[in-house]
């Protein structure tokens, strides 16, 4: 059954920024989701999210998308065996808090290619507008 496999967190592999920070946040809070580079996700899991993917973390179970972006982060630090990442991360999910989250999330996403790690391949591409 599709919606009984566990969500895992969706993030591009390929941007040295992003990997390090997954990386740094599964070493610090030890979340019990799994943090997988798309790339190894199963296609038709990731095809209709690849925009979203490019620009942002994606707390998927199978294809469906369940959180995004510093909602994603926060949902995957809230699994952590750690309380006070338990609490880190419900107070990242309060209302005030939650949409300067999203704005600092929208922020780096945006930058990352010239943060520590970041190389101009990581930088996100705008949307084509058709």
């Amino acid at each position: 059954m599709p919606g009984s496999a566990p969500p895992v967190l969706a993030h591009d592999g390929d941007c040295g920024f992003c990997q390090t920070s997954v990386d740094r946040v599964r070493a610090l809070a030890a979340p019990a989701l799994d943090a997988v580079p798309c790339r190894f996700l199963p296609a038709e899991e990731t095809a209709p999210h690849l925009q979203r993917l490019a620009r942002e973390v994606l707390l998927l179970r199978g294809g469906t998308v369940l959180a995004g972006g510093a909602d994603a982060l926060a949902r995957t630090v809230a699994t952590s065996p750690s309380a006070a990442y338990r609490v880190l991360a419900a107070v990242v999910r309060l209302p005030g808090v939650r949409g300067g989250a999203r704005a600092v999330y929208r922020w780096v996403s945006r930058n990352r290619h010239r943060l520590p790690g970041g190389t101009p391949a990581c930088a996100v591409r705008p949307a084509s507008g058709t």
